[in-house]
């Protein structure tokens, strides 16, 4: 007999480039971890800082972006996603490659609006990053060590609206999971939502947005 007094929910899982499904149990996310993306948020470049989102807030499979509720503001913010196979606590950066199971292209969503609401009266700002389909992610591909460098660009309808390179992170791969490692243990099954480029703006319904990441399969989306 379950000692579960209700069903225990299912596993979040993010798919695989090929085939396989990856098990999802926690999300970080950095915070200003490319300086030009920081000054155009009206911060100067500092040391970055983390933020989750419910391992259940994944968005896959290239499904459709429902416009989510209580905003007008909805942005997009590519980057890059890294899915971890090991974990622990102090990590040292030279032993990433460790622990690191493969890249994805992601999209951190965020309801701008709260946010900022959020920031003027000294609240927390959860619900304005970690609300339902907030973490679309493309497929994971398997990697031998961290990525540190290659294009990163993210399209709306077509259009290139951020365009960098992920050598212009302030922490590189390595250095976020040693310095994350250091608040927290991490585990298999985390992934780290690493980032953001500058151009990061509004979207609409109807619209469609595309993250290309060099060496990795893309994540196409459409807000409805």
């Amino acid at each position: 007999m379950s000692r579960y007094v209700i069903d225990p929910p299912a596993c979040p899982v993010a798919p695989v480039a090929g085939g396989g499904l990856f098990p999802v149990r926690r999300i970080f996310c950095v915070g200003r971890n490319y300086a030009d993306h920081a000054r155009e948020m009206g911060h100067e470049p500092e040391l970055p800082f983390f933020f989750a989102k419910p391992a259940d807030a994944l968005l896959t499979g290239g499904a459709d972006l429902p416009y989510p509720p209580a905003t007008d503001d909805l942005h997009f913010e590519g980057e890059l996603v890294v899915a971890l196979k090991g974990g622990g606590c102090d990590i040292p950066a030279e032993e990433a490659a460790n622990v690191v199971w493969g890249h994805a292209a992601g999209i951190d969503f965020t309801r701008r609006d709260m946010q900022a609401e959020a920031k003027r009266l000294g609240r927390p700002w959860d619900m304005a990053k970690g609300f339902d389909h907030s973490a679309a992610i493309g497929p994971l591909s398997p990697a031998d060590a961290p990525l540190t460098e290659g294009a990163i660009r993210l399209l709306l309808d077509g259009e290139v609206r951020q365009d960098g390179d992920l050598s212009q992170m302030i922490l590189p791969v390595p250095q976020i999971i040693a310095y994350l490692s250091t608040l927290v243990a991490l585990a298999p099954g985390d992934l780290i939502y690493t980032g953001t480029p500058a151009g990061v703006a509004a979207c609409a319904r109807g619209q469609e947005l595309r993250v290309e990441i060099a060496g990795l399969e893309p994540l196409v989306t459409r807000v409805t």
